[in-house]
């Protein structure tokens, strides 16, 4: 018979390999999952669509100014990590702002053409929808500006309206990619319409191998005509695709959160983010419904969706 002193040393010797054991396979699944998400990270773009409100006098009246605002516009972006923001209602001043606050971006979209001749009561000038992404993460390789009409002054728009767009190049996976930021009128349904046709005119230009990325407010609902004149061209809503058809959110609130009840009918969704192209697909889209300390950084709420282009 073995001594008792034998077998606990050998019971011990096999514990220990067992447990060694159990570590190195825990180590190779932890190092597996890390080259997955590694791979998965390459190709994963975090989009956020994000109107900050312009900067108007009333606004600073009522304590809702960009000057009260603009460090949560700041904080409540940073949180959101986006690799790329597209920015409405964007004014000189926030574009300067923007430059300030987000140093590791690129701002592209403010410089460049005007059409107001005269100051007005509220803004000089016209709110820009901007184009900010990571310039680690990123080379620009094309980028323009359009407007959404031949006659941009006239045809029942309230204000001239335009798109800024990028093309970049994913320093990780070298593919390249279009953004567009954009923002439709906020008085007529007719032309709004015109305006999201010559959208989906420029955009069909570009094969589906140029996958594509449009952003923004369409001052309309997802079972507007609007937002169908997109996805009867291929587009995806990506809050749809990644939350389900049945999926709804208000986004517009007056700057007072989900406590909003608008005059007529109930809050609904007028921001959005659409993917077109070969290789692009949705992983997650939200809304971000953040404020600090009580303060909202606009009267919309920004929206987000992790997209993978491969």
């Amino acid at each position: 018979m073995l001594p008792c002193a034998f077998l606990n040393t050998r019971w011990r010797r096999c514990n220990l390999r067992r447990i060694g054991m159990k570590r190195i396979l825990i180590v190779c699944a932890a190092l597996l999952l890390c080259g997955v998400a590694a791979a998965r990270g390459r190709g994963l773009h975090r989009v956020a669509s994000c109107n900050i409100r312009v900067a108007l006098p009333q606004d600073e009246e009522g304590g809702n100014g960009w000057s009260a605002r603009k460090y949560v516009c700041e904080r409540v972006m940073k949180r959101c990590k986006a690799d790329i923001y597209c920015l409405q209602e964007v004014t000189v001043g926030q574009y300067e702002d923007m430059c300030r606050m987000f140093p590791g971006y690129f701002v592209f979209g403010y410089p460049g053409p005007e059409t107001d001749a005269l100051p007005d009561r509220e803004y000089h000038g016209i709110a820009k929808n901007l184009v900010m992404f990571s310039k680690r993460r990123y080379e620009m390789t094309g980028a323009g500006v359009y407007w959404l009409s031949d006659t941009p002054l006239v045809g029942g728009t309230a204000r001239p309206r335009h798109v800024n767009w990028v093309r970049l190049r994913d320093r990780r996976s070298g593919r390249e990619f279009r953004v567009l930021s954009l923002h439709l009128d906020h008085i007529s349904h007719e032309a709004r319409l015109a305006q999201v046709r010559a959208v989906e005119e420029e955009t069909s230009q570009y094969p589906a191998g140029v996958p594509q990325v449009l952003a923004g407010d369409f001052n309309s609902r997802p079972s507007n005509p609007v937002a169908g004149v997109l996805v009867g061209a291929g587009w995806v809503d990506a809050f749809v695709e990644a939350n389900g058809e049945d999926a709804e959110h208000m986004s517009f609130h007056r700057f007072e959160g989900d406590a909003y009840k608008p005059k007529k009918g109930t809050p609904g969704r007028i921001d959005y983010i659409f993917l077109k192209g070969t290789g692009i697909r949705v992983v997650s889209s939200a809304f971000v419904k953040d404020c600090v300390g009580g303060k909202y950084p606009s009267d919309h709420y920004f929206l987000t969706a992790d997209i993978v282009i491969e």
